[in-house]
Order: structure tokens, then C-alpha cells, then sequence
């Protein structure tokens, strides 16, 4: 499936995307914040789009001026979601290479999502979790139309440790009300 904004054409990973992944999943400043390491190498990343990157409503966000990948949004089902789901809902995952912040890229992507999970998918509810400090993915949720629900700590983190990541949720009642149909 591929879905189209006014900026991106958000589709498929392809294998062929192995080199424009690596250039923006290798940057520190992306990662880390998401909990997970900076790719090292394109074949790490050849890897990634093969395993993590292949599931059905994982997509590859390419800018149209360019038609280049920048980042990836996706909405994650059990039993591969990092939050405990109930039937009908989902959680939404999502980042954007450095270079592209600040532009308004990623809240378009979560917004062409949100209308693929309630009016597409018919989900009840999409979550959202963003681990402590990350404010920019605790701005877009909000901006987005997700509500803060709860904290959890001690979360082992990929990075070595723990973390505390926050939870929030937006339901299709919300989305309803704050969406034009």
C-alpha cells in the first residue's frame, strides 16, 4: 500500500532504500532517542529493512522533492507493539532523519496514519510511547491529537539500562472530533 501527503509518498521499504537508510539511521541524533543504536554499516541496515522495517503497515517516508527515504512511520500490531494493546488497537511508531526536523514532516506522516487506522483499518484506539527527554516525538503525539495517559519506569532500554517511557493514546472518538471528514 502507499499513501500520499502533500509532501511524502509514504510506501513500502524496498531493499534497494539500504543506502538512503544508512545515511539517516546512522546519524546519533536519531536512534538513541527512539532507543535503538545507530546503524553502522548498510548491510545493518539491508538487515533492518528485511526484518523490522518489512511488516505490513511499516512505511518508508519519502520527501516527493526528492524521492529519497527521510524516515519511517508505521502502525505496530501484538504481539511486536512495545505497549500492552487491547482487540481493535494499535500503537503508532514513527522518525525522522535530522535534517528534515522542524519541518512539520513527521505530524503529516502520523496524520496519514491515523486516517489509515480509523477510517481504513477500523481501530478502536492508537497508542503512542516516547521515552523521557525525547520531546520531539512527545510534540508531535500532542500535536497529533494524543493524550497523555500514563508513565512507565524501569523500562530496560536497548541502549543498555532502563528508561521511563510515556504513554499516550488517542481513540477514534477523539480522532472523529478532531478530524474534518
Amino acid at each position: 500500500m502507499t499513501i500520499e501527503t502533500e509532501r511524502l509518498i509514504m510506501r513500502p521499504w524496498e531493499e534497494s532504500d539500504a543506502e538512503d537508510l544508512y545515511r539517516i539511521a546512522s546519524d546519533p541524533l536519531v536512534g538513541p532517542p527512539a532507543d535503538w543504536q545507530p546503524h553502522d554499516s548498510v548491510q545493518h541496515s539491508l538487515g533492518v529493512i528485511r526484518t523490522v522495517l518489512s511488516s505490513g503497515e511499516t512505511y518508508a517516508l519519502v520527501l516527493k522533492e526528492t524521492g529519497r527515504p527521510i524516515g519511517c512511520a508505521g502502525i505496530i500490531f501484538p504481539p511486536h507493539a512495545n505497549v500492552p494493546l487491547a482487540d481493535g488497537e494499535a500503537e503508532i511508531g514513527y522518525w525522522l532523519g535530522s535534517a528534515y526536523w522542524g519541518r512539520g514532516l513527521t505530524p503529516e506522516a502520523v496524520k496519514a496514519l491515523e486516517i489509515r487506522a480509523f477510517a481504513g483499518l477500523g481501530l478502536s484506539a492508537l497508542w503512542c510511547a516516547y521515552f523521557d527527554g525525547n520531546d520531539r516525538s512527545r510534540r508531535v503525539s500532542e500535536k497529533c491529537g494524543f493524550a497523555y495517559v500514563r508513565s512507565l519506569y524501569g523500562v530496560p532500554s536497548g541502549l543498555g539500562g532502563t528508561r521511563t517511557e510515556h504513554l499516550a493514546r488517542l481513540t477514534r472518538a477523539q480522532w472523529e472530533t478532531l478530524s474534518p471528514q
